[in-house]
């Protein structure tokens, strides 16, 4: 029997370790949700979105920002949390099925990988503006918006603890 930090290791795949995942998903006939973000601090904002995410199919799978990708689209002093612990601790949530990371700025080619039935992003995206919108479409699947919980984001975290110093 594994213990629990490693059943949360398990769900942080790599290139190969994801097609053995969805090839096991697909077998299984079951809806796969697919979110992204760089999920830095994460807060109760991040796990309420997740959570509604996840309640969309059967499993959900979080494409998440290398610290690279996460420095290119929030400047040098982002993110606060290395990749690692940051996908650890996504892993970590019971209702999150599979973690993995991606380098570019938006994670089409992942998605195109992937091939969800259902794509998420948080309201202030408009469905048809979301990255992988057309992919998602073009196989009969759903894109979804979900609002965001007022007053938690990791910038005015940092901002707040900034202003203290």
């Amino acid at each position: 029997m594994m213990d629990r930090i490693a059943c949360i290791q398990t769900k942080i795949l790599d290139d190969r370790s994801l097609e053995i995942w969805l090839a096991l998903v697909h077998f299984k006939k079951q809806k796969i949700v697919f979110t992204n973000g760089c999920f830095d601090i994460l807060h109760q904002g991040h796990v309420t979105y997740l959570s509604k995410a996840a309640d969309a199919g059967d499993v959900l799978i979080i494409g998440l920002n290398s610290d690279s990708s996460v420095r290119k689209l929030k400047g040098s002093g982002r993110p606060v949390i290395g990749q690692e612990s940051r996908a650890f601790l996504l892993a970590a949530l019971p209702f999150v099925s599979a973690v993995i990371l991606f380098d570019e700025e938006t994670p089409y080619r992942l998605i195109e990988k992937v091939q969800p039935d259902i794509l998420v992003k948080g309201s202030d995206y408009k469905p048809e503006e979301i990255v992988g919108y057309d992919i998602v479409k073009a196989r009969g699947g759903k894109v979804l918006t979900i609002d965001f919980l007022e007053g938690y984001s990791s910038s005015s975290i940092i901002n707040k603890i900034a202003d203290k110093k």
